[in-house]
């Protein structure tokens, strides 16, 4: 099976569960669990050529451009880390179809945890690192879902809260590690960076590469100081809790040090920054883990704990030491799943989590005290289960170092009892001593469906720990190889006679033992002492950086408009200041045009337009009237200039603009009020003359100093032919080689006119509706708002208007004209008449509504841009052929056309839906509605024949 394939699979069964719930909760399951099998089985029919040291890949080309391909790999570490997620992902869901209640939508449930899967496996399978940022980001916004599953308690929400801020910080930097990674080496792919690693080690970016790559690796995996996430991400299901913690997404963390070990490790920064935070970690981790009472905190702690002994033997930078490191991965996430489901039983049995009350599960429970005692001697690494191999390994690995030997020995040593203390106490205090009388619920051992899945990983525990090279030496020698990049073989035994390792394991297990006895003292002294709570330290600092960002932007914008414009203009200047002195503008190769009469008159025009609109501003119809010159004279400007296509544009937007405008001045104000003082009219002046100056400049500097490169324009004009079909290179840029954007550009003017219809509907309810009620206006001040002239001229007008825009439309392609032009000469016609006889009267004869001309508009133009990949070509390739028919000559045809016309309807319609908008506030405000087509007299009542509005 393809390992895109196996990567895509839990996306697919991602779909299931909200498909089939209807059908019940086993269905649900079953669909999930069918899909996790598939893809399960397609990653294990690898295995024969993973053990010969093949890598199956397979890349499908996505954004070359940025170096983006949909490359995926299936080596050693891929199939560890897939067969954890799949695997233990099979257990969980069954797992989850008996935990979660009825109440519970467990279709949701399933979704977000496919979404999870899925995530995951992107990961692990990605041998593109700019796809593995994609999947990365995925597991945080997923596993976000899934940590507040149950939204309606606050910790879930503050857990998952929590969660996203810190991964998704790290995250960040990480992009930022990872793009500076891919830059050394050369490329994006793994496999290519991966075979790079002197360049990258003697590249200067090398540390910067590294300290943002181990950010978004220590968030993840919850390593010293980004710890505390992990603790209170227990606020989810315990399903999720078993799966995050012992298969995905803080292993994400551990593969990610894991896969780019044999570029990254080698050197003292590695060794020191890698080594010293997974230390400190798994310390802070077990010693944390022995106070908890809550059953989940306290295996998150020492998951934490745990996770900082593979991030301390991966820093150590040797094959031993990765053997190890890969090899506890594997047994922490046998005995963790399988704890955590235990804490669940007890949790679903006994309706608490807490250690004080509890006790005395023995008797009650006995098939779930097996389970939980057998994983937690497992996590305390107590012989002949696999948790002491992988500890005997680690103590080993420590004991024979070169630098810091003697401290890293006794701070693992410490750890290691620590770890056996509070696995100890998960032992006694749970299971062991009386059965008391007083348990919030009577327990008992659940069903076959919650302890089946737990019972099976403590069956690996054993296997492990009794045959350890053939039940998964096999897997570690894959997984070790692909870490340091060379073969590895694995020697592991239940004895390796006594060594320092064997001493300090003994130490450990004693002391634990020891320190579980004089337990309630200690606690005591911990509960008497100070201990910073992170929960309140990570709130804290939101809080200040919530704070400052406030004050922040109201230093620099108080809301208004104006304030933020004169930041944003003043940092473009300060910007284009420091490049103008700074760079090298060069000779001015171009000479000097001659001033013409003609576009001197309309310079001065133009700026006395510009000039009293400033200085008249207040008065808005004046205002508008000063807009439509300027927007005019620009107009003839472009015509000026042979631009023909931009000035049927410019002067089509403005006839649209100024009407729509003109009906919306209706419901305003004659004059905008005095707020601004002298002083700030002033300080305005200065920046905006700023701003005018260095644009000035920049424009006089582009037109006689010419480009330094060649320009783009010239391959346009080259191949507007050759490629679009079409002689107007304007009209081939929007609808072939920029379609992508002008796709964009309809999208957006079609939402925005939906959200002014939106808005509308908002206006016509509440208080607003009630202030428009109360608003009369005098209708009767003209008697002829509809004139017999008007309505006869449009009307003639109409025809004629059509026919122009669908010839406009027509010869777009390789005459000025186009869709955009087509549908404003349309829409300006349809404006005239409904100008002429009412929005009302003409409103009822038009059959087609302006929300579907939109929609229809926007997948017009997505179906047409679909045809390209039929011919396999890009989004959006135009393609075109020559036709003839009886009695006609050869012509063109284009697919741009189906564009154009997607473009023709969004404008049609967006302009439509505006004048909508603004007659239906005008009848809601107590505006007429006449009954015929124009101001004729009533022979009987001599009074325009008209009716009040509903």
């Amino acid at each position: 099976m393809s390992p895109a394939l196996i990567a895509l699979l839990p996306f697919f069964g991602a779909l299931l569960p909200g498909l089939l719930i209807r059908s019940g909760r086993n269905v649900a399951a079953i669909s999930c669990g069918t899909a996790t099998l598939v893809a399960f089985i397609g990653l294990l029919l690898h295995i024969p050529a993973i053990m010969r040291g093949e890598v199956i890949t397979t890349s499908f080309s996505w954004l070359p451009q940025i170096g983006l391909a949909a490359s995926f790999r299936v080596d050693g570490l891929g199939l560890l880390f897939g067969t954890l997620i799949l695997g233990i992902g099979l257990l969980i869901i069954t797992y989850a179809r008996f935990y979660l209640s009825r109440h519970d939508p467990i279709g949701k449930f399933y979704t977000y945890l496919m979404l999870f899967q899925g995530a995951m496996m992107g990961i692990v399978l990605s041998d593109n690192i700019l796809l593995l940022l994609v999947f990365w980001e995925l597991t945080s916004l997923s596993s976000f879902l899934l940590i507040g599953y149950w939204r309606h308690l606050p910790e879930g929400r503050q857990g998952a809260r929590m969660a996203l801020t810190v991964t998704g910080a790290g995250g960040m930097a990480m992009i930022a590690g990872m793009l500076i990674l891919g830059n050394i080496a050369g490329s994006y792919e793994i496999s290519d960076i991966l075979l790079a690693k002197d360049a990258i080690q003697a590249s200067p970016l090398y540390f910067p590469a590294l300290i943002l790559i181990l950010l978004g690796a220590f968030t993840k995996s919850a390593q010293f100081p980004f710890h505390f996430w992990l603790p209170h991400a227990m606020a989810a299901p315990t399903p999720v809790s078993a799966y995050l913690h012992s298969a995905t997404m803080v292993k994400a963390g551990l593969f990610l040090m894991a896969r780019l070990w044999p570029v990254l490790s080698g050197t003292p920064e590695w060794f020191w920054i890698v080594s010293t935070a997974g230390l400190v970690t798994m310390l802070i981790g077990a010693f944390i883990a022995l106070f908890k009472d809550d059953l989940k905190a306290l295996l998150a702690f020492s998951t934490v704990s745990h996770l900082g002994l593979i991030t301390m033997l991966l820093g150590f930078g040797t094959p031993e030491a990765a053997i190890a490191a890969v090899f506890h991965i594997i047994n922490h996430a046998t005995f963790k799943a399988a704890l955590f489901m235990t804490a669940g039983i007890v949790d679903h049995e006994t309706h608490t989590r807490s250690i004080q009350r509890l006790g005395g599960l023995r008797r009650l429970m006995p098939i779930t005290f097996a389970i939980g005692t057998i994983a937690a001697l497992s996590m305390a690494g107590i012989p002949p289960l696999n948790g002491f191999l992988s500890k005997e390994m680690m103590l080993y690995e420590t004991s024979h170092l070169e630098q810091a030997r003697q401290v890293f020995m006794v701070v693992a040593t410490m750890a290691a009892l620590f770890s056996v203390a509070y696995s100890f106490r998960f032992i006694v205090h749970v299971f062991l001593g009386p059965v008391r009388d007083d348990y919030p619920h009577k327990p008992h051992d659940p069903g076959l469906g919650m302890w089946i899945g737990p019972a099976f990983l403590v069956s690996l525990v054993i296997l492990i720990g009794l045959f350890p090279n053939t039940m998964a030496g096999w897997l570690v020698d894959a997984s070790a190889s692909a870490v340091t990049g060379e073969a590895q073989q694995s020697n592991i035994y239940l004895w390796h006679g006594v060594n320092a390792a064997l001493i300090m394991s003994m130490i450990a297990i004693a002391g634990g033992a020891i320190l579980l006895t004089v337990y309630p003292a200690i606690y005591a002294l911990w509960q008497a002492g100070p201990h910073p709570e992170a929960k309140a330290m990570f709130h804290a600092v939101i809080r200040w950086t919530v704070r400052g960002a406030r004050e922040l932007t109201n230093g620099i914008t108080d809301g208004t408009m104006s304030r933020a414009l004169a930041a944003f203009t003043m940092t473009a200047v300060a910007c284009g200041a420091l490049a103008w002195s700074t760079g090298s503008i060069g000779p001015f190769a171009r000479p000097m045009l001659p001033i013409e009469l003609v576009p001197a008159v309309g310079w001065i025009m133009m700026m006395v337009a510009t000039g009293c609109m400033v200085a008249f501003h207040r008065y808005r119809l004046l205002a508008l009237v000063l807009v439509a010159i300027v927007g005019l004279i620009v107009s003839v400007g472009f015509a000026y200039f042979s631009a023909p296509d931009l000035a049927l544009t410019q002067i089509s937007v403005e006839i649209v603009t100024v009407i729509l405008l003109l009906l919306a001045l209706n419901y305003l104000p004659k004059r905008t009020a005095v707020e601004s003082t002298d002083r700030r009219r002033g300080t305005d002046a200065f920046i905006a003359t700023l701003a005018g100056v260095g644009f000035g400049a920049l424009s006089y500097a582009m037109m006689r100093g010419g480009f330094a490169f060649e320009t783009i324009s010239g391959y346009m004009l080259e191949y507007s032919y050759k490629k679009g079909g079409g002689d107007n290179v304007v009209n081939v840029i929007l609808v072939d080689f920029r379609g992508y954007d002008t796709f964009g550009e309809i999208t957006v003017l079609g939402i925005a006119a939906l959200v002014i219809f939106a808005l509308t509907e908002t206006l016509l309810q509440g208080k607003s509706s009630r202030r428009l009620r109360n608003w009369v206006r005098d209708y009767r001040r003209a008697g002829d708002r509809h004139p017999l002239m008007l309505v006869v001229a449009t009307r003639m007008l109409l025809p004629i208007s059509l026919v122009v825009g669908v010839f406009i439309f027509l010869r777009g392609h390789n005459e000025p004209g186009g869709g955009f032009i087509a549908g404003l000469v349309v829409a300006i016609a349809f404006l005239m008449q409904y100008m002429a006889s009412g929005y009302a009267w003409a409103q009822d004869r038009q059959r087609i509504p302006y929300h579907a001309m939109i929609g229809v508009g926007v997948v017009a133009a997505a179906a047409t841009g679909l045809g390209a990949w039929f011919n396999n070509r890009p989004f959006l390739t135009s393609d075109y052929g020559y036709f003839k028919l009886p009695l006609l000559e050869e012509f063109e045809l284009a697919t741009a056309m189906g564009f154009d016309l997607g473009v023709f309807l969004c404008v049609l319609g967006a302009v439509m839906l505006a004048l909508n908008s603004l007659s239906r506030i005008s009848r809601h405000a107590g505006g007429t509605v006449n009954l015929e087509p124009m101001d004729n007299i009533d022979p009987e009542g001599l009074r325009p024949r008209q009716e009040e509005a509903q």
